[in-house]
């Protein structure tokens, strides 16, 4: 499976487009912010977007959902029903971090860990990987060995777990549970650069039992 990063809003969030290349059939993931970024790659890149999916409820991650999903047409998937308190307080969100308003957010479908999206030929299985939010999910591509975590796991760091429904245990028990998938998976965080989950397990400080 293909990507283009576009980090978007003040945080610097990494906005991901992941596509089937043979059919350039494509998922929206974390759509922050910047809608017409976001809108213009897609059609630099001549992809057919087929849904948005949102690794957690947070502001910076969701943000321009709604205006993205009504100008393709394609449904919001996720995240984990678990954040529906996050999606739900989006205006309290933008209050909180100084953000203009952004349109309510509804998903067509809550994601469950265990299911697999299709993106053209290719597929994405979902993982919960709860800490963060409790209803945090990652993306794996099994055969292309690559993984979008959102906020779980950075390159030398990890995720926040002070928020509402945060928990430190969970969130390092989810890391350990992505780093059973395999050494060799690169992994694009919701922030920074890319990694692998090899590169973490052996140096990461935050991750070590």
């Amino acid at each position: 499976m293909h990507y283009h990063i576009l980090p978007v809003t003040p945080f610097q969030q990494n906005a991901t487009l992941l596509w089937c290349g043979h059919t350039r059939q494509a998922v929206i993931v974390d759509p922050g912010g910047e809608a017409e970024r976001i809108i213009g790659q897609v059609q630099a890149l001549d992809l057919t977007p087929t849904a948005i999916l949102l690794t957690h409820g947070h502001l910076d991650h969701v943000g321009a959902s709604t205006e993205i999903a009504r100008r393709f047409a394609i449904p919001i998937w996720g995240p984990h029903a678990a954040d529906a308190f996050w999606i739900d307080g989006l205006s309290e969100q933008c209050a909180m971090f100084g953000f203009p308003p952004v349109p309510p957010i509804t998903p067509d479908r809550w994601l469950e860990a265990g299911e697999r999206i299709s993106v053209g030929l290719e597929s994405l299985e979902v993982i919960h990987c709860p800490g963060h939010t409790p209803g945090h999910l990652a993306f794996l591509d099994v055969s292309g060995r690559l993984a979008q975590v959102g906020d779980v796991l950075f390159r030398g760091s990890i995720g926040r777990t002070d928020f509402p429904g945060g928990s430190h245990a969970q969130l390092l028990e989810s890391i350990h549970g992505l780093f059973s998938l395999g050494d060799d998976i690169r992994f694009i965080p919701g922030h920074g650069p890319l990694s692998t989950f090899g590169e973490e397990r052996r140096t990461n400080p935050f991750v070590r039992r």
